[in-house]
């Protein structure tokens, strides 16, 4: 090829180069980043959110969970512009900061950490640097508002004051939605330990056998007066001050006896061996009293209610630690499967799944 073809060819191309730079290049449009992720936030099966510059979308109900996380609740949708993307699980902002989440440093229950993706978790159980949005029994989401990511309601708890009323829509006055939130500090464990599921499946728990212990929250004390005097143990040396009658089924989940007054009481830093009246006076009182029998006593059965819905033991096992030798092995069906019945409509108003091992 001779030497002057060369130098023309040479020309075309850098002439077709330099078209190319200035012709305008088609290119695909990109989607606007919806609303960023909360951890806060309740989302459905449909619902779109914006992560890490990316558009997601929910596969079913999900809260708390991390898009991109290993659950696999989000479909990730591409990239996307506009908007923050970011999520909004909490960051720091002013005066919310908090050390980085380090793998392998130990923490325990309570410690709260920043991740690398921005958000805030709180230890609710001790470990030893377990990742938060993998271990998620290890962590829940936590905003700088100072509560954990579930629920969007008051406190933080996972069931929001129209959904309680949709469980209770006949209830007793006395039982409050304001009276459970405030209770929620005696046992911080409470529907906050474990996946945004695991967490709704508990208190739909807690619900259900409160809701078949007072009638639907009907009732604020025992029912049946013959039996008030029974409840007296004077093989106790502290007896029972308040006298023969006063320890009677009282609150969401019917605490009676002198000696389960005594130890309510000095657990939740109030006198109710002196004072029994109190829990059917004060919601909040009656409602800590649920929570300390739930949290903390494993009644006829083998461990805490808490523990058997945390656990993944299922529901059955709460209605054994709390009635069982009344209730469970067959001895009284028909009880068993009201408070059953009671749980799987409450998860499904809660839009979770009930579990296996619903019966004992």
């Amino acid at each position: 090829m001779s030497r002057l073809r060369i130098v023309a060819l040479m020309a075309v191309a850098v002439l077709f180069g330099a078209l190319a730079v200035t012709l305008p290049v088609a290119s695909a449009s990109a989607t606007t980043c919806s609303a960023s992720w909360s951890s806060g936030a309740v989302y459905t099966g449909g619902m779109d959110a914006s992560y890490n510059g990316h558009e997601w979308q929910a596969k079913w109900w999900t809260q708390g969970d991390t898009p991109g996380g290993s659950v696999g609740v989000w479909a990730d949708e591409g990239s996307c512009t506009g908007g923050s993307g970011g999520g909004s699980g909490g960051g720091t902002g002013s005066g919310c900061t908090y050390p980085a989440w380090v793998a392998g440093h130990a923490y325990v229950a309570g410690d709260i950490v920043q991740y690398s993706n921005g958000n805030l978790y709180r230890a609710s159980h001790d470990n030893p640097g377990y990742d938060p949005t993998i271990s998620t029994w290890y962590w829940d989401p936590y905003t700088c508002a100072g509560g954990t990511g579930g629920g969007g309601s008051s406190g933080g708890f996972v069931v929001s004051q129209a959904q309680f009323d949709q469980m209770f829509p006949n209830r007793n006055s006395f039982y409050t939605y304001a009276g459970l939130t405030a209770a929620l500090s005696a046992y911080p464990g409470f529907a906050t330990t474990g996946s945004a599921t695991v967490q709704a499946q508990e208190a739909a728990a807690f619900l259900a056998n409160v809701g078949h212990e007072t009638g639907g929250l009907v009732y604020i004390v025992e029912q049946n007066t013959a039996n008030y005097s029974t409840y007296c143990d004077r093989s106790q040396s502290y007896g029972c001050p308040a006298g023969q009658s006063a320890y009677y089924g009282r609150g969401p989940m019917q605490l009676s006896w002198n000696f389960n007054y005594k130890a309510a009481g000095d657990a939740l830093g109030i006198d109710l061996l002196d004072n029994p009246n109190a829990v059917q006076t004060d919601a909040a009182v009656a409602w800590k009293t649920g929570l300390w029998y739930w949290d903390t006593q494993n009644g006829p059965g083998t461990m805490t209610a808490h523990n058997a819905m945390v656990n993944g033991a299922g529901f059955g096992q709460t209605i054994r630690s709390i009635n069982g030798s009344l209730e469970c092995n067959g001895n009284n069906t028909a009880e068993m499967q009201d408070r059953v019945a009671l749980y799987q409509q409450f998860t499904q108003i809660l839009g979770v799944p009930a579990g296996s091992n619903l019966t004992c």
